[in-house]
């Protein structure tokens, strides 16, 4: 199969949407339900996939009693789960109304009951239950202060759980002394259950000193109550309390499986694939340039007859916001890869976040080429002060090169892809 230029954009769709395929919960959820168990049985769940979920778990298990909240537009046909859509990624009243409906269902059940929690990104917003003297309102500035940051996922969640009643182990604690299993599909660098929705399920060593931190190492603004309810304590559940002994949690899709799907495709189509990790981390712009470097060094030395090669990466880069546009760490990261390129010939790229949305903007990503720098400034658009402004999301809607899918259902982090192609003739 012969790729050019003309192609690129084309193979690097097909290859996002093959990784998104592979974790949609209809797909891959009924191979990791067990038999239905007898007496009573509660659905509980968030998430950006959460709603799907417990669709595919209904398309097992029959009607089933519970709650799930899920983001606006995210909800999905269920017969007897009811859900709930929310905000995200800043949370509003209607999460917490739904989440504390959430905990008094939970406490009312006993041993011979069962939990199916079925979690996935996006869970950290939608499940929202302040700690006492904490208002929702200033859960939402902090929320949007971590947001803007530049802190990683795992610090952010850490600081999150011990604002919280129902992260951090509190709602598996809420369930006790019911069974419970918790099926995860994790949109967090390593997989780690603790932090995939701030680990609602999950127990967590953190301690008020490792909130603190969060604050004072990424500078944090927050009102003195979330101040004075970091030095009076935590309801975080510790690894090993008793209330946990009747939980399993288990990840049942992660960024490792799509990006090997996405690269069983590319291998058949005759490229050479070379995987950079589905665990990666950092300032969006600074991967970029980074990135920008390996694929030129990559293509300089290339000879014409070679085949096209394919460097793929997940995890979940972050932005620190300096200016007063609307990006995200995705198109953030191909406008800063554009600029670092400078229209080299021969290389293309996409970056999308398998959820479909794009930091706040309902735009998964963008793609770039060597034509996207020269077509900005036919254009008069200014590539370097769009990204000075975090505006990459208004740079690549001017280009008309975003990625818009819609709501994709799951939410396995984020699908970087950069094609070099030899030269030709």
């Amino acid at each position: 199969m012969a790729i050019d230029d003309k192609g690129a954009a084309g193979l690097l769709q097909g290859l996002f949407d093959r990784a998104v395929e592979v974790a949609d919960p209809m797909r891959m959820m009924p191979a990791h339900l067990p038999p239905k168990p007898p007496g009573r049985v509660v659905v509980i769940g968030a998430g950006k996939a959460s709603a799907r979920m417990a669709e595919a778990v209904e398309s097992v298990w029959g009607p089933c009693e519970g709650l799930v909240i899920t983001r606006y537009g995210y909800a999905r046909p269920c017969k007897g789960v009811e859900i709930v859509e929310a905000a995200h990624p800043v949370p509003d009243a209607t999460g917490a109304a739904a989440t504390a409906r959430m905990l008094d269902l939970v406490r009312g059940l006993g041993e011979g009951d069962f939990v199916l929690a079925l979690i996935s990104g996006g869970a950290s917003a939608l499940l929202v239950a302040p700690v006492a003297g904490v208002t929702l309102e200033e859960k939402r500035a902090v929320n949007a202060a971590l947001l803007a940051s530049g802190a990683p996922i795992d610090r952010m969640n850490t600081l999150r759980k011990h604002l919280s009643r129902v992260k951090g182990g509190q709602l598996a604690a809420a369930a006790h002394p019911a069974r419970m299993l918790a099926l995860m599909i994790s949109d967090v660098p390593g997989d780690d259950p603790a932090f995939i929705g701030s680990g609602p399920t999950v127990g967590d060593a953190s301690t008020l000193s490792d909130a603190r931190a969060v604050l004072d190492r990424w500078s944090v603004p927050v009102p003195p109550s979330v101040t004075a309810a970091l030095a009076q304590g935590s309801g975080v559940v510790p690894p090993g309390d008793p209330r946990l002994s009747t939980v399993e949690n288990r990840v049942i899709a992660a960024p490792a499986q799509s990006l090997e799907a996405a690269a069983t495709m590319a291998r058949a189509a005759g490229l050479t694939v070379r995987l950079l990790g589905d665990a990666l981390e950092g300032e969006a712009r600074d991967v970029a340039a980074a990135q920008a470097a390996q694929a030129m060094a990559i293509r300089a030395a290339m000879q014409h007859g070679d085949a096209p090669i394919l460097l793929l990466s997940g995890g979940e880069l972050t932005v620190t916001r300096r200016g007063d546009g609307i990006g995200g760490p995705n198109a953030e990261f191909c406008l800063a890869l554009a600029l670092a390129l400078q229209g080299a010939p021969g290389i293309h790229a996409l970056a999308c976040d398998t959820d479909g949305v794009d930091g706040a903007a309902e735009v998964a990503g963008a793609v770039i080429g060597p034509d996207t720098l020269p077509r900005a400034a036919a254009q008069g658009l200014d590539a370097a002060q769009s990204l000075a402004r975090n505006d990459a999301h208004s740079f690549f809607a001017a280009l008309g090169d975003q990625v818009v899918t819609g709501p994709t259902l799951t939410n396995v982090n984020d699908f970087r892809a950069i094609l070099i192609l030899p030269p030709p003739a």
